[in-house]
């Protein structure tokens, strides 16, 4: 019997999806950073990306990107979060690209490349409203003229991300800011930016409906390889296969019990104040897995007549009285992730890895 709780990998379908996107891209003249970052730098999802055609690989955390490069993967790879001074030692040594939006980082990395005797390659990222990382459109052409003077670093060119932290859609004006900037570039400083990296897994949808702007021509994509989904749309995407991971966990106790608390109540163990809604007695199951190991809110049970009523660190507690399934003790139950569950799960240490139709 496999360990609960788990999540449960199709390296086949991962593949598949890096295959069909990278056959959708490259039709375009789009390169396709595979994101790993989603599925914890897991060694078997990054050589099912692989497999399927995708060689350039990112990845937010470094101590992911050196556990990839001991395992001998010599792709190009590309840090996605940006820099910390402490690491830039490790960046020079292990990463190919970086993004960037500090100067006082492009001269930090440029001073520890010229000791390790090499050029370290920089996008510099953007911000086009959703107000994470990235230099402002305004600041953009005096940020860049000094970027590119700067030796031991070679800027390659810029980026945006949306979506992420605002919510911000992406849109076919808010993509062509980059295809402006980078003419401007080039027309004032005589310097040609080579790559043009549009966004992430969000940016799909504009792919989907031919609204991608002509000369984007890298996305980074981990969502959709590694899931399917895009969820700033909130959608499946229809070309690729989906809930490529999903988490099992064990019931550990079934009892019917009353569908509101009893006594004085406050707040629970996170500060929030639960609400109840009286249904009278209720079949209710008890699984041995909770909020240490995965975002509650974005997993949805499989089983039909399945509902999850909350959480606490350890115990998920579900309503099973509609199903049709007779449970018992030691039974278990499978739920889809979205995206931050996934993440939240593939993260944790106390939640087995179960794969399948290995490759």
């Amino acid at each position: 019997m496999n360990k609960t709780p788990r999540v449960n990998i199709n390296l086949d379908n991962i593949e598949q999806n890096a295959r069909v996107l990278k056959e959708k891209c490259d039709s375009l003249g789009i390169e396709i950073t595979g994101v790993v970052k989603g599925g914890a730098g897991d060694l078997r999802i990054v050589n099912s990306i692989v497999a399927g055609g995708i060689l350039t690989l990112g990845d937010s955390r470094l101590k992911n990107i050196i556990k990839m490069r001991e395992a001998g993967f010599d792709n190009k790879i590309v840090l996605l979060r940006l820099p910390r001074l402490s690491e830039v030692k490790k960046i020079i040594k292990y990463v190919d690209i970086s993004l960037n939006s500090e100067l006082v980082t492009l001269k930090s990395l440029a001073r520890e490349a010229i000791k390790q005797k090499k050029t370290h390659q920089v996008i510099i990222m953007v911000d086009v409203g959703d107000l994470r990382e990235g230099v402002l459109v305004n600041d953009f052409i005096k940020f860049i003229e000094k970027a590119i003077k700067i030796d031991g670093i070679k800027v390659i060119g810029l980026g945006t991300n949306v979506g992420c932290y605002g919510g911000v859609l992406p849109t076919f004006e808010n993509t062509e800011v980059l295809l402006d900037l980078k003419e401007e570039v080039k027309n004032k400083l005589n310097y040609k930016l080579k790559i043009v990296s549009g966004g992430n897994t969000a940016t799909t949808k504009l792919l989907d409906s031919n609204e991608l702007p002509q000369g984007i021509n890298n996305l980074r994509i981990g969502e959709g390889l590694i899931q399917g989904t895009d969820i700033t749309h909130q959608r499946e995407i229809d070309y690729l296969n989906s809930n490529n991971i999903t988490l099992t966990a064990e019931i550990i106790e079934l009892k019917e019990k009353q569908s509101v608390p009893s006594g004085k109540t406050g707040h629970d163990a996170f500060g929030n104040k639960p609400e109840f809604k009286d249904k009278g007695i209720r079949k209710k199951a008890i699984l041995a897995v909770g909020r240490q190991d995965v975002k509650i809110a974005g997993m949805t049970p499989l089983l039909k007549g399945v509902e999850i009523l909350g959480a606490s660190s350890d115990h998920l507690i579900c309503d099973i009285t509609d199903t049709e399934t007779k449970l018992q003790i030691g039974n278990e139950l499978e739920f889809k992730l979205n995206y931050g569950a996934m993440l939240k799960a593939m993260t944790s240490p106390y939640v087995d890895k179960h794969y399948f139709n290995l490759l």
